[in-house]
């Protein structure tokens, strides 16, 4: 599915220019949404009350290299794309899979990371060792995302949907839910140090990939941060940040990247 959308990552749909600051010799600043509980992607830090993350750390990061600010901007993550097609806000950076529906609204930059969707249940869930035997059960999803548009694929799945992926998991820790579809890396970093609660089960399902939203025809932003990307590897940056959240090295290649 993702080989037909490889040939438009990276491109606009138009000449729109990016809105500036008011004073020319300024900086731009661009609002940026995201959905702060998906870590280690975007969340808040307990202590400092401060937004951190893979997402947060990139886009301030390409922000440096192509010369503007960063406005962050926490909304739902079911709202984001709307923000971003509606011009309410410029730049959308939260885990976002680029898919064709969201390519009819958006456009995307070139891929950042490749993921996938995976199945949490309870550690003492012995039931459920696939997604053939998600079948009939109780799965709870987040609002907006892939993994939730994946459950309700399901046959005779009961999907209920939330605002946020830890309403997911306190539901499957409190029994209103069988099992969580959601994307790996955030349910890796949910489940890293509560092993006596959660699992993953079964083989990884959807590859995926995500990108950063842009608003339709602004191809003079999308060009930035295609740009801005693409020096954030040819320096070393990039794989300085991956490795920091992620504790392994970047893949060496991601689809789309001849076109940055």
């Amino acid at each position: 599915m993702l080989i037909g959308l490889i040939s438009v990552f990276g491109f606009g749909c138009g000449n729109e220019q990016a809105a500036p600051s008011e004073n020319e010799t300024e900086k731009p600043t661009y609002t940026v949404a995201f959905e702060a509980t998906f870590p280690p992607f975007e969340s808040k830090d307990a202590e400092t009350g401060e937004f951190v993350g893979f997402d947060i750390d990139l886009i301030r990061a390409i922000g440096e290299e192509e010369g503007f600010d960063v406005q962050l901007m926490e909304m739902g993550f079911d709202g984001i794309i709307a923000a971003v097609q509606t011009g309410n806000v410029d730049l959308g950076v939260s885990g976002i899979t680029i898919r064709e529906d969201r390519l009819e609204s958006v456009d995307f930059s070139t891929p950042y990371y490749h993921s996938a969707l995976s199945i949490v249940v309870r550690t003492d869930n012995d039931t459920i060792k696939g997604v053939e035997d998600l079948k009939g059960k109780r799965i709870a999803v987040q609002i907006g995302t892939t993994g939730a548009d994946y459950a309700k694929k399901i046959e005779g799945a009961k999907v209920t949907e939330y605002d946020a992926v830890t309403d997911c998991f306190l539901e499957l820790k409190n029994g209103g839910a069988d099992a969580i579809v959601n994307d790996n890396p955030v349910n890796l970093n949910y489940i890293k140090g509560n092993e006596q609660d959660y699992k993953i089960v079964g083989d990884t399902l959807e590859s995926e990939y995500y990108g950063i939203a842009v608003k339709k025809g602004n191809k003079e932003l999308l060009d930035k941060i295609n740009s801005g990307l693409q020096k954030l590897k040819d320096n070393g940056k990039f794989a300085e940040l991956y490795k920091k959240w992620f504790e392994v090295d970047p893949p060496e290649y991601l689809p789309g990247e001849e076109n940055a």
